[in-house]
């Protein structure tokens, strides 16, 4: 369950089958704080609102009871006619809104589609601004894929790496021991490489910090880190001595690093 902020009003917001959901219990509470179901009651009870949930139904739900929506339908509008998100699921098998009960994550639910919406029936601003706030979401998640998916290039590098180790370097009817020392000299060899500093003397210097030395990467470090990995595997390979790859994997990572920081510096000047 996540959380935005518009206009000073926190939106609850989760994500079911890859779809979101935006918690418009908490955008009605903009209109009616103390009381917001009456305002999404009132709101179902608009013709127009359930003609609007009855296409997004047909669009989007393979398993939507047209039967049970042209019965409710047929009632929309009339002074008498009232129904709640709860009856209208049950009525129809809508999958559009979601009602949800417990202690932290009670409320109605709906689609973003129809969350936006339902904002726009409040308000017209507080629409735009929660289009505007999911869209500032969507560019963070973005961006955050993109580390992750370098981190784990890094740790699925690291597999490779440690296998060629293993295949080229340690001794048959070794002990678990030695072959861990074996390991994190190699690890040193690129950190070394790449950073300049053993984990060991790193987790000196920085005592007061958790983790490791490339847990504090920036993306470049973590993407040249990667083509280090590869590269050392291939040198061992190649039965390179240790001191040879550490020189050769040094140089690749200053050229590399020295390529990232231009294209950064020129990325700065595009956006300008």
């Amino acid at each position: 369950m996540g959380k935005v902020i518009v206009l000073e009003k926190e939106i609850r917001y989760y994500k079911k089958n890859s779809e979101e959901y935006i918690c418009i219990t908490d955008i009605a509470k903009k209109k009616n704080p103390e009381e917001p179901r009456f305002v999404i009651i009132n709101w179902l009870r608009n013709r127009n609102t359930i003609e609007f949930l009855g296409i997004w139904e047909k669009l989007y739900n393979p398993n939507f009871n047209r039967i049970g929506f042209d019965t409710v339908k047929s009632n929309a509008g009339l002074n008498s006619f009232t129904i709640s998100p709860s009856k209208w699921i049950e009525e129809t098998n809508a999958i559009g809104l979601i009602s949800k009960s417990g202690r932290y994550d009670s409320g109605t639910f709906a689609h973003k589609d129809i969350a936006f919406e339902f904002a726009a029936w409040i308000s017209v601003e507080f629409k735009l601004y929660l289009i505007k706030e999911f869209q500032r979401l969507k560019e963070t998640e973005k961006n955050q894929l993109g580390w992750d998916i370098r981190r784990n290039l890094a740790k699925i590098n690291y597999v490779v790496h440690t296998d060629a180790i293993k295949e080229n370097l340690i001794p048959k009817e070794i002990t678990k021991k030695q072959a861990d020392i074996i390991y994190a000299s190699e690890a040193d060899v690129l950190n070394i490489a790449l950073f300049g500093i053993t984990a060991k003397d790193w987790g000196e210097y920085n005592k007061n910090k958790t983790g490791n030395i490339r847990d504090y990467a920036n993306m470049s470090q973590l993407v040249c880190l990667s083509n280090l990995e590869n590269l050392n595997s291939l040198f061992i390979k190649e039965h390179l001595s240790q001191s040879e790859r550490l020189i050769k994997l040094n140089k690749i990572a200053i050229e590399q690093m020295k390529l990232f920081l231009k294209t950064q510096q020129i990325n700065k000047l595009d956006i300008k």
